[in-house]
């Protein structure tokens, strides 16, 4: 079986939608979603992506945006199954990359366990691609051999993180879903020992018409001075004085 394969009946494809401008599809994405019956579709799929569909393809919106009343993983989990049983072809339409906190691992083993056929189609994940699109390299050589992706919801009482471990390992962090807890985030890193000056670069909407990059400090995260709107990525670390703005 090819990736970009019509799909069968009774199959669901998990597709990673990118980070928002239908351009940055994949093949096997943009072919799927143009061939299918039914398209559950997360809030963060872009408007251009979903108007690829067919016309009287079944869109159902899964929700799934921090902060706001959204549809529950496992009702997620059934409505596919339930689909899926009823013969349907199904894509399962996912922001950025299906298995990079997107859940993805959470759908196939629920799909598994009820039997159904499934593939994936890998996206690009935002926390590359907003990163790019702001003219910021999340790798260069002069400044970092390691990189590490965060969830923003570990910024609480309750986080599984070792802060002091994680800035010692990693010279560049990039954090998905941080918008809300950015103050937390900055407060964290700096009680490490990390300097008040050190760059953050927060993204917004990558490759959409909203899109807008804020260029500040982690002192000014932490005190409130900037504040982040979701969706946004967050990248902190030297890499952040690299950048080149290249689409002004």
């Amino acid at each position: 079986m090819k990736l970009d394969d019509p799909l069968l009946e009774a199959e669901v494809a998990l597709v990673g939608a990118g980070p928002g401008d239908a351009s940055l599809l994949t093949l096997a994405a943009a072919k799927l979603i143009g061939d299918c019956d039914a398209i559950v579709y997360d809030a963060l799929v872009s408007d251009d992506v979903l108007n690829m569909a067919a016309v009287g393809t079944e869109l159902i919106l899964a929700g799934k945006r921090g902060g706001r009343a959204s549809t529950s993983q496992n009702d997620i989990c059934e409505r596919l199954i339930e689909l899926a049983s009823e013969g349907k072809r199904v894509v399962r339409l996912k922001g950025g990359d299906p298995f990079v906190f997107g859940r993805g691992g959470e759908e196939i083993h629920a799909l598994a366990a009820a039997g159904i056929r499934f593939r994936i189609i890998p996206g690009i994940t935002s926390g590359v691609a907003a990163p790019a699109m702001a003219g910021i390299p999340v790798t260069d050589r002069s400044v970092n051999a390691t990189l590490a992706f965060l969830t923003g919801h570990e910024a609480s009482e309750k986080s599984r993180m070792d802060w002091q471990a994680l800035v010692e390992a990693f010279p560049v962090l990039v954090f998905y879903m941080g918008a809300r807890n950015l103050p937390n985030i900055a407060r964290c890193l700096l009680e490490t020992g990390l300097a008040d000056q050190t760059p953050l670069a927060i993204i917004h909407a990558a490759t959409t018409a909203d899109e807008n990059t804020i260029i500040a400090t982690l002192s000014e995260a932490a005190s409130g001075q900037v504040s982040a709107q979701s969706p946004s990525i967050i990248v902190i670390g030297d890499v952040v004085n690299r950048r080149i703005s290249w689409r002004d």
